[in-house]
């Protein structure tokens, strides 16, 4: 049980430290010396984990796909409207990313040309489903106006919030992001809202980013 918890823990250390270069430097930029060095391990503890880099790579975006999972499960056990359910889940990801290189480093996977293996899927393909099907429920829900073409509205989040991202790893420390997804939303809600209904989700931008800020 103990070499079983060792082991395990010999994993995820190399994990983070892949994630943490795969982040800061790149996928093709930093190597498996590079990964050993950085996690303080020798390289057959590497190697009887994982074969090459690519394994390394599937390792970071299976475990970004799984919070992804969890972090959707938790926002909808709330009961919330749709809109809020998807805002709710961006600022997630923001939180994620700001206090995990692991999420950092899945992105940059996925805007790179890295390989994915089924059954894993895209996360944008992933991020795209959910955000159009949150948007059709926020039309019914009367909390977006009905005469938006719903995946042009769901694609332009889905860029705009990557974007976001990817600028943001030149431009600006991580720390930055919950605020630039609080701008993102302001945009939107007042371009999707009907003006009744914006003081809500406007306030909900503004806590949701607080929140962030003050954990």
């Amino acid at each position: 049980m103990a070499r079983q918890l060792r082991a395990e823990q010999t994993r995820a250390t190399i994990i983070t430290a892949a994630a943490d270069l795969f982040d800061r430097h790149g996928y093709e930029s930093t190597s498996l010396s590079d990964i050993v060095a950085h996690a303080k391990v020798t390289k057959g503890a590497l190697y009887f984990h994982f074969a090459a880099k690519e394994d390394l790579a599937q390792a970071i975006l299976e475990l970004n796909a799984k919070a992804g999972r969890q972090l959707v499960a938790e926002v909808e056990s709330r009961g919330c409207s749709s809109l809020e359910a998807l805002m709710r889940t961006t600022f997630g990801v923001a939180r994620l990313a700001v206090e995990d290189p692991v999420p950092r480093a899945a992105l940059r996977l996925a805007t790179a040309d890295i390989a994915i293996r089924p059954p894993l899927r895209h996360p944008f393909a992933v991020w795209l489903e959910f955000a159009t099907r949150k948007f059709n429920q926020a039309v019914r829900e009367a909390d977006v106006h009905s005469d938006v073409d719903v995946g042009i509205v769901a694609h332009s989040l889905v860029s705009f919030f990557v974007g976001t991202r990817v600028a943001g790893r030149s431009l600006e420390p991580t720390g930055r992001l919950p605020r630039r997804v609080a701008e993102m939303w302001h945009l939107l809600i007042r371009g999707l809202v009907p003006v009744h209904r914006r003081p809500r989700y406007v306030t909900l931008a503004t806590q949701l980013e607080r929140e962030i800020r003050t954990v």
